[in-house]
Order: C-alpha cells, then structure tokens, then sequence
C-alpha cells in the first residue's frame, strides 16, 4: 500500500475512534444535565437581554470581569513615579520607577537602604 493510502485509512480509524467517544460522551447523564442547564441558561439570558459579563456580575459583584474573552481592558494601574539616585562615590545614575532595579538592589545590600535613599536627587516626572 502507498503511504498516502496507509496515512488515510489512519485517519478514518481515528475518526471513527473519536466518533465512538462523542457518541459514549453524549450518552452520559451528566453531560446531558450539564448541556440542558446551558441551554436553559442561554434561553434566560436570550429572554432577558443579557451578556455572560452581566450575567457574571450579577451572580458575584465583586469578580473582576476583564478576564472574560472578548472583553476591553480594565482600569490601568497609574504609573510610578520615576527617581533618579546617583552614588556620590562612583558618579553612577540610576533611573528607576520602582525597588526592583538591581544595581539599586546591590547599592542598598553594600550602602545600607537608608544611605542609598538619601542619594536621591530627583522624584516625580
């Protein structure tokens, strides 16, 4: 037999294997409970007007919605503001919106939190 042929009597196999799986699937008590409910739920939500998103929200206010598909980006995080600290041994600038720099990290392990954070020379912007 040529490979082609071989590789497509495979591939029968495997659906008739999956179809034997979806058909056992759907014979199962619990997913056809599950599939009447969603379908209920779809019908509700097509008679009322409403989005899963509402929906979500109306069964728990405080669930952070944005992590629903399809949905925009909620409220960003305002910006840090940036520091600028210079080692007054070296003459190195830093400029950093947060802690998590690592030369500012090893000046403060070497220097002490307390030496390093009166090097700062400007905070804002």
């Amino acid at each position: 037999m040529s490979m082609i042929l071989t590789k497509y009597i495979e591939k029968e196999q495997q659906i008739k294997n999956l179809q034997d799986q979806l058909d056992k699937l759907k014979e199962n008590p619990s997913f056809q409970l599950e599939m009447k409910f969603k379908e209920r739920l779809t019908d509700l939500m097509s008679e009322f007007g409403k989005t899963k998103k509402e929906v979500v929200i109306l069964l728990e206010p405080q669930t952070k919605t944005k992590a629903l598909p399809g949905q925009g980006q909620g409220k960003m995080r305002k910006q840090r503001k940036l520091k600028i600290y210079r080692n007054p041994e070296t003459g190195d600038v830093i400029e950093t919106r947060g802690g998590n720099h690592n030369t500012l990290k090893h000046w403060k392990e070497k220097y002490g939190v307390e030496t390093v954070d009166s090097w700062l020379v400007k905070e804002g912007i």
